[in-house]
């Protein structure tokens, strides 16, 4: 049984998105691991950038620098 946990700021991450993505994974494991989709579990966290640290700074900081 494949466990995805995919985490991701949620910018732009509709609900669509986030069926794709889901949808997409799972295919790609059946397609490429030969793993049953109907055992295959995928999660999308969603991680405030004030909650997500690169370098020594929030990706809040980074991206207000850019």
């Amino acid at each position: 049984m494949p466990f995805v946990n995919i985490k991701v700021t949620p910018d732009g991450l509709t609900p669509e998105k986030k069926a794709a993505l889901i949808a997409g994974v799972t295919e790609l494991l059946r397609v490429e691991l030969n793993k049953n989709p109907e055992t295959t579990i995928v999660i999308i966290d969603e991680v405030e950038t004030d909650n997500w640290g690169i370098g020594g700074r929030t990706v809040t900081e980074r991206r207000a620098k850019t």
